[in-house]
Parts: C-alpha cells; sequence; structure tokens
C-alpha cells in the first residue's frame, strides 16, 4: 500500500482522530490528538489491509528555539513530538503516526506532557517510552514501569530538551 491508501484506509476507520496527514512524505504520516493515539494504534495493528505488527521505534522531539533571531523565522511555535514508526511485515509497507504536545502540561515548567502509553499493543514500546520519558521529558500514561533507563533516577532533568543545562557537577564529580 502507499501511504495515500494507508491514509485513506485510516480516515475511513477513524476520520475524526486524523487531524492532519502528508501522504508524500518520505515515511508518510498522520498526526493525531493523544487521546486518540490509542484507537488510531488499535486500528493500524488490527485492520486487515494495514497490519502493522511492529512498533519499530519511538522518538520525542523537542521544537523549541532558542536563537532570538531565529525565532520569527522558526515557523512553529514550541513544542513537543512524539513520533510513531510502525511496520507491517504482512504486508511489507511502513507508517508513522505523530503526536503534537505541549512542552510542558497545563503550561506549568516542569510538568511533564502526557500522551497514552502503547505498551499493551505494543510490547516493544516499553523500552521505547522509557526512554523518551528518560531524555526528553514525556509522561506515558498507563505504563506499567515509566523509570529511566539511562540516567540515573537522581538526575535531574531530561538532557534532549534543547533549554536543559547539563550540571556542572553530578555526586561530586565535576563535568568539564
Amino acid at each position: 500500500m502507499t501511504g495515500a491508501e494507508i491514509i485513506a484506509t485510516l480516515e475511513a476507520e477513524c476520520s475524526t482522530k486524523i487531524k492532519s496527514t502528508k501522504a508524500d512524505a518520505i515515511d508518510p504520516f498522520v498526526f493525531v490528538e493523544p487521546g486518540d493515539l490509542v484507537a488510531v494504534a488499535t486500528v493500524l495493528r488490527d485492520h486487515a489491509k494495514l497490519k502493522f505488527e511492529m512498533l519499530n521505534c519511538i522518538s520525542g522531539v523537542d521544537y523549541l528555539e532558542l536563537d532570538p533571531k531565529k525565532i520569527a523565522k522558526a515557523g512553529f511555535e514550541p513544542h513537543v513530538e512524539v513520533v510513531y514508526h510502525f511496520s507491517s511485515f504482512t504486508h511489507k509497507h511502513r507508517f508513522v503516526v505523530k503526536v503534537s504536545l505541549p512542552r510542558w502540561k497545563d503550561n506549568k515548567p516542569g510538568e511533564l506532557p502526557e500522551v497514552p502509553t502503547l505498551s499493551p499493543l505494543f510490547p516493544a514500546a516499553d523500552w521505547h517510552e522509557r526512554e523518551a520519558f528518560d531524555l526528553v521529558g514525556v509522561n506515558f500514561v498507563g505504563h506499567p514501569d515509566l523509570c529511566r533507563i539511562l540516567l540515573a533516577d537522581d538526575w535531574v532533568g531530561h538532557p534532549l530538551r534543547k533549554d536543559y543545562e547539563f550540571p556542572l557537577e553530578y555526586h561530586g564529580i565535576r563535568g568539564r
């Protein structure tokens, strides 16, 4: 199936849940709201024409421009995206679903944005969600064990956030 055909099938099944589409991208994708993610992922997995059996990866992306000269040209408001890459072994096609989140829940700095977990649908989501939580700071609601996997449990912050400031010292060990 082409990206356009996958999108058409998704729109037929989940018309109100698809917020925008891009069929001609290298990896065709749709945007969905966080509350619609599980329903759309279920259709991707279970629909006979789609059969996306595998969640390849989940990435968190921080869209924040810190350079005052570039902010006007950036073309976006600061936000975080969670990007899901799916594959179908049955039909040999790939597809991407994106969810756009505010940088901070309820606009309160330090309060992590939330999206539902996909770990009950796709077991591979378990580790990918933990990595995105750890490094980008996204809370995957309903995850069975959302905890840090790359950084120490007492690490403060999320290093892939563009405004993250690396500590000068950690447990008495000085950095560069």
